[in-house]
C-alpha cells in the first residue's frame, strides 16, 4: 500500500499525510502532520512486498528501538513506532532541506 497506492490526503491514526518525500527498498517516507500536536514529522512505511514478512517487521522494529535511544544533531528524534490498518509504521523529526545528493549542497552552498 505505501508503494501502489498514494497516502496523500489520508489520515494514518493521527497523521494527515501531506506529501511523498522519497523511496527504496528499505521504505517509503511521507512528511504528515501531527493533527493532535500540530507539527509536522516524517513517517517511515516498509515496502509492500515486504510489508508484512514478520523477520523484516521484526528488523524494522529494531531500527526504529536503535535510533530512538539516540540523541545527535545529525540523527532525527523518533517519536513513536506504531500500526494504523494493518501497516506499521515509524513516526520521526521531520529534517528538511537539500538532499545531500543535490548539487550546490555538493559544493556547500546548502542554503
Amino acid at each position: 500500500m505505501a508503494d501502489s497506492v498514494s497516502f496523500i490526503g489520508q489520515t494514518i491514526s493521527h497523521y494527515r499525510i501531506v506529501e511523498k518525500l522519497g523511496g527504496g527498498g528499505m521504505g517509503v517516507v511521507y512528511k504528515a502532520e501531527d493533527i493532535r500536536l500540530g507539527r509536522f514529522v516524517a513517517l517511515k512505511f516498509l515496502p509492500d512486498e515486504v510489508a508484512h514478512d514478520p523477520q523484516t517487521l521484526e528488523r524494522f522494529r529494531r531500527e526504529a528501538r536503535a535510533a530512538s535511544a539516540l540523541n545527535h544533531s545529525n540523527i532525527c528524534t523518533i517519536y513513536e513506532i506504531d500500526e494504523s490498518d494493518g501497516r506499521t509504521f515509524i513516526a520521526m523529526e521531520l529534517l528538511e532541506g537539500k538532499h545531500p545528493k543535490a548539487p550546490d549542497y555538493r559544493q556547500g552552498v546548502a542554503r
